[in-house]
């Protein structure tokens, strides 16, 4: 019955939201609005980030047949039929190579919320570094043991299925790390594969001049993702200021125009808080983006609209998605 009881509650308020949350549609259309990350054919993509060039571009062609389209930043409230908005976190170099001639071709605006410090720095996200020691090196010990919130914690690594669980514990321990302590735990995992740091082209961010390109689109609008994509919310308010301010005055610098969005790394409601939001006032953004399902109305709060995130979908499964979007 313990078990049972969380299901339940969960069917039942899927049963009562549906048909509330079509009433509220009719009363005010809805934006949806999509989150993607990259465009890109990857062999190995852990974290489900990537959408491949073929099945990016149907989704796209199937939302400028289907839907209104909008940009993040504008003024939905006087809307007369629901409409979707695309999105892309982080800055990776596919969203100019790949994505940007996609959308140019179809017609369909996005807001590309970039994290300045790999653009500035041309550093790997740090996951891809996580990803390339701790899963493709083949010199890796059959066990580790690494001090976490001051305590020792070891792992078997043996085997492949091993690694991965370990690589599982590793994203969700640096996730809650700022920049300095996930930058010295990969240096302390390097150690233990006997690896070097070397760069990577495939999952580079943009550079400073494909930033620019991107943003001479009359398509895009970039925003801020903050400097080192570091959890908000396991940052102190000076930190947290200091990212999210700075990655907007950084971008301001670079483009030479107002930056007035903003998205929180990670951005489950867990990744930040009430503080993170008054930061985002006070550093001048008009529109936050957070990264849990819903609908955007004329009510909800500007600084946490939700989005969904898009997987490597076909357009059939696409399609079918997106009609369940709009009961969520």
């Amino acid at each position: 019955m313990t078990e049972l009881a969380p299901k339940l509650r969960r069917s039942l308020r899927s049963a009562l939201c549906t048909p509330l949350n079509r009433l509220l549609n009719l009363v005010d259309p809805p934006v949806i609005v999509l989150l993607y990350h990259r465009v890109a054919e990857l062999a190995s993509d852990p974290e489900l980030l990537a959408v491949s060039p073929d099945n990016f571009r149907a989704q796209m062609r199937y939302l400028k047949e289907t839907f209104p389209l909008v940009r993040f930043e504008d003024d939905w409230g006087k809307l007369s039929h629901p409409a979707v908005a695309v999105t892309f976190d982080d800055g990776y170099a596919d969203n100019a190579l790949a994505a940007l001639p996609i959308l140019e071709e179809i017609g369909v605006p996005a807001t590309f919320f970039v994290t300045t410090g790999p653009v500035a720095e041309q550093t790997r996200f740090w996951w891809h570094e996580l990803e390339r020691v701790v899963l493709g090196s083949g010199s890796f010990p059959p066990g580790v043991t690494l001090e976490v919130r001051g305590r020792k914690k070891s792992w078997p690594t043996a085997g492949d299925a091993q690694r991965l669980a370990f690589y599982r514990d590793l994203v969700e321990i640096m996730k809650d790390a700022d920049a300095e302590e996930r930058d010295s735990r990969l240096a302390q995992l390097r150690l233990f594969a006997g690896d070097e740091d070397r760069p990577c082209a495939l999952h580079r961010a943009m550079t400073v001049d494909e930033l620019r390109v991107l943003s001479r689109s009359e398509l895009v609008t970039v925003g801020a993702h903050t400097v080192t994509h570091s959890r908000l919310a396991a940052l102190s308010p000076e930190a947290q200021r200091e990212e999210i301010a700075a990655s907007k005055t950084k971008l301001q610098e670079w483009l030479d125009r107002e930056v007035t969005t903003f998205s929180y790394p990670y951005g489950k409601r867990s990744d930040y808080g009430a503080r993170s939001v008054a930061l985002c006032r006070e550093a001048g953004f008009a529109k936050a983006a957070a990264n849990f399902p819903g609908q955007a109305h004329r009510w909800s709060d500007p600084y946490q609209i939700p989005r969904h995130l898009v997987r490597n979908w076909t357009v059939e499964v696409f399609a079918e998605r997106l009609r369940g979007f709009w009961t969520r």
